[in-house]
C-alpha cells in the first residue's frame, strides 16, 4: 500500500548492519538492507560498478531486481508506480545530470504524487569534476526541483548512511517534515570503484518522527473541534480526501466514507489522484472538477470543508479573471488533516467522535457506499463506430476483479470514472503532476509491483509518445499490461484550452494539435517493441480485442481508434 509509514519488511529494528566492499557494493548492500530490492535503470559509464554490485553486494544477489529501461522518463514513471502500489521505494539509476534531466518530467509527477523513490545518480570523479568534462553540470541545482532529500557522497566511508539517510529522511519523510518523497543521491565515479569500504545502516524508523498526534491534547481539541463543526445541526459539510486517506490499508477509506456518512457530508477527491481503492465495498468519490471555475463553483454549495491527507486545492493555472483557492470560504470553516499528521490516528479518533462506527453500508450510509456490483450493459449496437464514451463503457464491463486502473486517458476516459463506480473491487491511479508521458511506465512499475494483479493503462495517444520506450520494457519483463491507446489522433485537452482561452481557431493551431498527418501507427509501434497489438474501429471489434488481451499472460496493446 502507498503511505509514508514503514513498511514492514523495511522496518529494520535492532543494531547498525554492517556492509562493506568497493563504493558501489556497499551501496547495493545499504538498498538491501534498507528493504528496497528494484532497480529501474538506465545506466552509463559512471554507473557501471553499480552494475556490476547488483550481482556482487552482500545482500543483493538474487534478491534484486533490475529493470532496464530505454529512456530515464521510463525509469522515473516506473518507480512513481511501484511506489504507489508497494508502498516502499524502488530504485532509479540515472546517468549524469543528462540522465536525472530525462527523468524529470516524471519525477516531477512523483512528487506531487508523494511516491517514495530513489534516485542514484552517477557523477563525473571528484579528481576531474574541476576540468568541466563535456557531460559535467550542476545535478544537485537540477535534482532539488524535484526532490525533498538531496545529497552529494563525499567519501565513500559516508556511502552506506548515506543511503539510508536518502531513504529514511527523503522517501519515508521521517521528520514529517519533506515535499514530496523522492529523494536524489549523487555518488562520483571514483568513490563508487573505491576498495575496502567500509559503512553501517541504522535501523529505519518506524514511523515520522514530528507526526501530530491525537495524543497530544492540542491535537486531540483541534480534532474534536472538526467534529462538531462537521456535526454542526444544519450544516453543509463537504470532505475533500487523498494520499492515505483513499486507500484500503487500515481501513481508512473505509472510515473517510463512514465519516462523511455520519456527518451527512459529500465526499470528494482530487481531480489529479495518487490512487483510489474504488469499486463494490469501498465509498466512491466524486472528482472535484478539473477546471478552476467549475470546483470553485462545486464547493461553493459548503460551508465547511474537512481536508484530510491532501494540500488545500488550488487551481491548476492562471486563467484570465480565474480563481486561484477552489474552497471559497473563511479559514475557520475549513478544517485540514495534512500530512503534518499522524493520519491513520486522526481519522480513527475522528471516525470515533462522528459516531461513525454506527453506518453500516447498505443500511444507512447515504449512498456514499458503492454496495452491488453494477457494470455497463451490453451496447445495443455492437457494430456502431467506436467512440471515446463506448470504449469506456466496455473497460469498465470487462475489467476484472483486483485489477489496477493506470489512467492518463485525459479528455477520452471522461466517462470511464462513473461507468466504473460499481466495478468489483481495483486500484485507480491517475496522472499527479500534469506532466504528460506517465501512464505506459507507470503501468510498468504497478506490473513489478503486483505481479499478480492485471494492469490496464487507458492511455492518451499523444501523451503516450513521451514514453512509449515502456512497452519494450513491458515485453522484456513479460508484464501483465493491456495498453488501450486512445486514438483520436490530436491532442484534444490543447483544444479545449482554446476553446476555454477563447483564443481564435487557425491553421497554426490545427497544425500545432493535430497528430492525424501522418496518422501514428501504434499496432506497428507495439509489434516492433514485442508486444501483440490489434486494432479496433467498432465497438464489438474492441470488446473481442479487450476479452482476447484480458485472457492472455504479457503485455498487449490495442490501437482504439475511436470516432
Amino acid at each position: 500500500e502507498f503511505d509514508v509509514t514503514i513498511p514492514q519488511d523495511m522496518a529494520k529494528g535492532g543494531s547498525a548492519e554492517e556492509v562493506s566492499g568497493n563504493g558501489a557494493e556497499v551501496l547495493v548492500s545499504a538498498l538491501a538492507a534498507c528493504g528496497v530490492d528494484v532497480v529501474f535503470a538506465n545506466p552509463g559509464t559512471t554507473e557501471m560498478h553499480v552494475v556490476g554490485a547488483l550481482d556482487t553486494a552482500r545482500g543483493a544477489g538474487e534478491s534484486m531486481r533490475s529493470v532496464l529501461c530505454l529512456h530515464e522518463t521510463v525509469c522515473a514513471g516506473a518507480a512513481d508506480g511501484y511506489g504507489r502500489m508497494a508502498g516502499k521505494p524502488a530504485a532509479t539509476l540515472l546517468h549524469l545530470g543528462v540522465g536525472l534531466g530525462n527523468a524529470v518530467a516524471n519525477l516531477h509527477n512523483a512528487r506531487r504524487a508523494r511516491s517514495p523513490v530513489l534516485n542514484l545518480v552517477g557523477e563525473m570523479s571528484t579528481w576531474i569534476k574541476e576540468s568541466d568534462p563535456i557531460l559535467n553540470m550542476d545535478i544537485e541545482g537540477l535534482a532539488r526541483t524535484v526532490s525533498a532529500f538531496t545529497r552529494t557522497t563525499s567519501e565513500a566511508d559516508a556511502i552506506a548512511s548515506d543511503v539510508r539517510d536518502a531513504i529514511a529522511v527523503g522517501c519515508l519523510d521521517s521528520t514529517g517534515e519533506g515535499d514530496g518523497n523522492v529523494a536524489t543521491l549523487i555518488v562520483p565515479h571514483d568513490l563508487a570503484f573505491e576498495r575496502e569500504v567500509r559503512g553501517a545502516v541504522l535501523p529505519l524508523p518506524s514511523s515520522p518522527s514530528g507526526a501530530l498526534s491525537p495524543q497530544d491534547e492540542g491535537v486531540r481539541t483541534f480534532l474534536e473541534g472538526c467534529a462538531e463543526a462537521l456535526r454542526r445541526p444544519g450544516a453543509k459539510p463537504a470532505i475533500y480526501a487523498a494520499g492515505a486517506a483513499t486507500l484500503s490499508r487500515s481501513g481508512n477509506f473505509e472510515k473517510v466514507g463512514k465519516i462523511a456518512a455520519a456527518c451527512g457530508a459529500k465526499l470528494y477527491c482530487e481531480s489529479l489522484f495518487t490512487r483510489l481503492d474504488r469499486g463494490v465495498g469501498a465509498p466512491h468519490a466524486s472528482r472535484l472538477p478539473y477546471f478552476p471555475q467549475d470546483a470553485v463553483r462545486e464547493l461553493s454549495k459548503y460551508d465547511v470543508v474537512l481536508i484530510v491527507d491532501a494540500k488545500k486545492p488550488v487551481a491548476m493555472f492562471g486563467y484570465e479573471k480565474g480563481p486561484v483557492d477552489l474552497i471559497p470560504l473563511p479559514e475557520e470553516s475549513v478544517w485540514e488533516i495534512d500530512r503534518g499528521f499522524d493520519v491513520d490516528a486522526a481519522i480513527d479518533l475522528l471516525y470515533r467522535e462522528v459516531g461513525a462506527e454506527k453506518i453500516r453500508p447498505g443500511v444507512n450510509c447515504r449512498g456514499v457506499f458503492v454496495t452491488s456490483e453494477r457494470r455497463p450493459p451490453k451496447p445495443t449496437r455492437p457494430d456502431a463506430k467506436l467512440t471515446a464514451s463506448a470504449m469506456c463503457s466496455s473497460i469498465a464491463r470487462h475489467q476484472p476483479a483486483g485489477c489496477i486502473i493506470v489512467d492518463e486517458s485525459l479528455t477520452s476516459g471522461t466517462n470511464y470514472y462513473e461507468a466504473s463506480k460499481g466495478c468489483p473491487a481495483f486500484s485507480h491511479l491517475f496522472q499527479t503532476g500534469g506532466a504528460i508521458g506517465i501512464g505506459p511506465p507507470l503501468a510498468l512499475g504497478c506490473a513489478v509491483a503486483c505481479p499478480h494483479r492485471r494492469v490496464i493503462n487507458i492511455q492518451a495517444d499523444g501523451s503516450g509518445l513521451y514514453s512509449v520506450q515502456a512497452l519494450w520494457s513491458q515485453a522484456k519483463e513479460n508484464a501483465d499490461v493491456v495498453t488501450i491507446v486512445c486514438a483520436n489522433r490530436r491532442y484534444n485537452i490543447l483544444n479545449l484550452e482554446l476553446e476555454k482561452q477563447k483564443v481564435t481557431s487557425s491553421s497554426h493551431a490545427r497544425n500545432l494539435t493535430s497528430l492525424d498527418n501522418p496518422p501514428v501507427g501504434w499496432a506497428k509501434i507495439a509489434e516492433g517493441f514485442g508486444v501483440k497489438a490489434s486494432i479496433a474501429t467498432t465497438v464489438e471489434e474492441f470488446d473481442a480485442s479487450l476479452a482476447e488481451a484480458l485472457g492472455r499472460s504479457g503485455p498487449s496493446l490495442i490501437e482504439a481508434r475511436l470516432g
